[in-house]
Formats: structure tokens, sequence, C-alpha cells
């Protein structure tokens, strides 16, 4: 229940008003001065301050309370303060709300009116505080990872949920199509937590065979297989009291599985070929483009693990579903791979301009970004051209095909089997009849 702060010199007002407020469903604190005010505000948090104007030093002007109201604004800027006095005038009502005052309530007062103008202003007062809240979090966000460009909307909730799961060591899923910047947002979730000062240690399990699986994640000692030259720390060990970013978790064999909900689970483990048992203190982000609910309905998914890995869920937006941020993101890349390859650029053309917002990008922000290096690099002006971004303007590619390049061709088909599958990369590999691994090679080499 929302708190509301009551100041009035009238017991009989302040009872009236708690009754009435009480029966509203809000929590009611009642003080009979100013300086009760101001004690009131350095113990407690409120909603909403409803203050009279006239207390001591006189009964008509409302000085004393107009006086006070700047004072109230600098302790909470965002506090919602609803003056009320008997002594009502169009002139002390616009000098209340000079002040800082958001609205003015006449005495003897309407209760419809006055039970209006609280729940109003709380909620214009609630919407404030959460827009200032993911403005910060915006901004410490970009102080710990530069390019998580997130000013759109559909990525608000994903700012609101980084902000407060950060600074905790629980275990964050992250849910979302290929390329949708997962691994930006376990940058930031590691930068924000108190793990920050170590590295963060990444494994991209869509890219280790089952025979390797052990050895990456637990490491082995000397011998203990044929190419076992000297000991080797695993993953884990590598992120003792740091993060750990697996990423395609869904790509864990399942004969693996059970190994790795015992090091979560406990924090211990043992090396191939040794059986010393070690420990490792290490919060896990994890992510993955497939639905973790079917894999595990399918039983290729263990759903303990699943439990173990999702303490909190974080799904990404598709590209095309944040189109405000397009540009930005674009803007960024450029002045990246400008550095990068040393040209002088000063931006995108009109017509380049179009052609990215008219573009679905299957592959997502990593496309994206694979197609502003492209355009740097075939850039000869001081501008990117539409012809530099090796986009097509039609839906219609297929004319294009005997123009290509084999590779061209490859990524051509890969992006087309990645927008029918909605960006799911398992399914996508299915349909053009590739292994998992082979298709995650293949996005990695194309930018997808």
């Amino acid at each position: 229940m929302s708190r509301i702060l009551v100041a009035d010199d009238q017991p009989d007002v302040l009872e009236a008003m708690r009754i009435l407020l009480k029966g509203a469903g809000y929590q009611i604190d009642a003080v009979t001065s100013l300086a009760g005010i101001l004690n009131a505000l350095e113990k407690k948090d409120y909603a909403l301050l409803m203050m009279d104007l006239n207390y001591t030093r006189d009964t008509t002007s409302g000085q004393e309370g107009l006086e006070v109201i700047p004072k109230l604004q600098e302790i909470d800027n965002t506090l919602p303060i609803v003056v009320m006095t008997a002594w009502a005038t169009i002139d002390l009502a616009v000098e209340a709300m000079k002040r800082g005052a958001r609205d003015f309530v006449p005495k003897p007062w309407d209760n419809e009116r006055l039970l209006t103008i609280v729940r109003t202003q709380i909620e214009l007062a609630g919407a404030l505080r959460k827009g200032r809240r993911l403005e910060a979090a915006n901004q410490l966000l970009r102080g710990g990872a530069p390019n998580l460009i997130a000013d759109s909307p559909a990525m608000r909730p994903v700012i609101e949920m980084i902000s407060r799961v950060a600074p905790s060591d629980a275990n964050v899923l992250m849910t979302g199509e290929n390329g949708t910047g997962k691994g930006l947002v376990a940058q930031a979730l590691h930068a924000l937590s108190p793990r920050g000062s170590h590295s963060m240690i990444t494994v991209n399990m869509g890219g280790l065979s089952e025979g390797v699986f052990e050895s990456e994640l637990f490491g082995h000692v000397k011998g203990a297989f044929t190419d076992a030259k000297t000991d080797r720390a695993g993953r884990f060990e590598l992120a003792d009291e740091s993060t750990l970013f697996m990423d395609e978790i869904a790509n864990i064999p399942l004969n693996q599985q059970a190994k790795l909900l015992r090091m979560i689970e406990t924090g211990e483990f043992e090396r191939v070929g040794s059986s010393k048992t070690l420990h490792a203190n290490v919060r896990i982000i994890s992510a993955t483009n497939s639905n973790l609910t079917e894999e595990v309905a399918a039983g290729r998914f263990r759903q303990d693990l699943l439990f173990r890995l999702n303490t909190i869920e974080i799904p990404l937006p598709p590209l095309r579903d944040r189109r405000e941020d397009i540009m930005a993101l674009a803007n960024s890349f450029l002045h990246q791979h400008a550095q990068r390859y040393r040209k002088e650029l000063a931006g995108f053309d009109e017509p380049a301009r179009e052609r990215l917002m008219q573009h679905q990008f299957p592959g997502n922000v990593r496309e994206l970004d694979h197609v502003i290096e492209r355009a740097v690099l075939m850039a000869q002006s001081s501008q990117i051209k539409a012809s530099d971004l090796g986009l097509t303007s039609g839906r219609d590619d297929s004319g294009r095909l005997e123009d290509m390049s084999l590779e061209e061709v490859e990524a051509f088909l890969i992006k087309k089997a990645l927008a029918r599958a909605n960006g799911n990369a398992r399914r996508a590999a299915e349909a053009l009849g590739l292994s998992r691994s082979a298709f995650y090679r293949r996005l990695q080499h194309y930018g997808l």
C-alpha cells in the first residue's frame, strides 16, 4: 500500500483525512507541524505529502507552507506535494504550484475530487521515478558495457532487469534469437556485479565437441589422454570468484549435463584423469536461442539443470522489434570499424539510412555489425552509401544469385533459413542439413 504523509495543525482535519485515505487503501502518517514533516521525511519514504499551508505564524497568508515547499523539494524532488488551506485563493494556488506543489485542495474538500488527485499524483510520481531509475541504469550500463545500446521501448525491461539482478550472485539465463546481443548483456551483468574486478570467462557450448567437453569445463591432468601433455585448468577453475558465461547452453550433451549440474549445486569438480576434488565459487550466466522448455519435454535437456540455470531469465528482443536502436547501433559500429581500418567517415547518407531501417536483419545485431564493417571497407567517399551496405531493397533476392560468389550464396541461404525459423538456430540448421557445430561455425564466419 502507498504511504501518505498528512500535515495539519488541526486534529479533526487529520482524523477526517486519515479515515478517508485509509478507507481508500492508503497507509497514513500524520504530523502537526512543518518540523514534523521534515523529521518524517528523514525517516521514511512517502508516495505523497498532503500539507496545510497555515500553522502558527498566522491563519490566512499561507506563507509558512509556501516557504517550506522548496526545502521539501531539495529532500526529494519526485515527492508529489498537494497543498490544502481553508483560505484558498487563485493567487495562493498559483504561488504554491510555482514553488513546487503538484496540486491544490481547498477546505472543506470534496472527497471524490481529493481521492482522484491523490491517485493521479501517486501514479505520475511512480512513472517519474521509474523513468529516472531506467535512465540511471542506462548510464550505469553504458559505463560497464559501452556497446550496449538499448534506448528502445522493447529494451527497457531488459535494462531494468539488469540493474536489479547484476549486483547479486543469482544465475541468469538469457534467451532470444541468435545475434541479439546476449554476450554484451552478459558483460554488463558481470561488470556491474561484485565480481566485476575479475575477468569474465566465456565458453561457446555450441563449438565444443563431446570429446573435449569435460576437459574444457573442468580441465585435465597430464597423461589423462593422448594429447594431454601438461596439466590444464578448465573454465570453471579459471572463473573462480568470477563469472562464467556459457553461450548456446542447449548444446550440452545430455550425458554430460549431470556433471554440470553437480558443479553448479556443490561447486565441486575433478579434472579429467584426477580423483582430487576441487572447488570453485562461480556465478553462471548462460544463453540460448532454443526453447529449453521444449528441449526438456523432448528429453534433450534436464529439467533440474534448467531450474539451476534460470534463477532469473532475461529474454532479449530481436532487432526487428527494436528498430529505434538500429541507427544508434549502426553509428556505434561505424565509429569502431572506421577506427580499426583507419578511415575517415562522417556517417550514412539518406538512402543508406533508409536501407538499414527497411532491412529485417534475421541475424540481428551481429548481422548489423557485419554489414557496417563491410560498408566501412567498401566506402569510397566520406559517407556510407546504400550500395556499400550490400543489402538488397526488394523482397525477392533470388535474381542476384548468379552474380554472387559461393560464400555470398551460402550466407544468403543461411539468412533465409534463419528468417523462416524466426531466428531459431537449431531449426535453421536442421532445415539446411547441417550439424549444430557446423552451423554455428558458419554463423560466426558470416557475422550472423
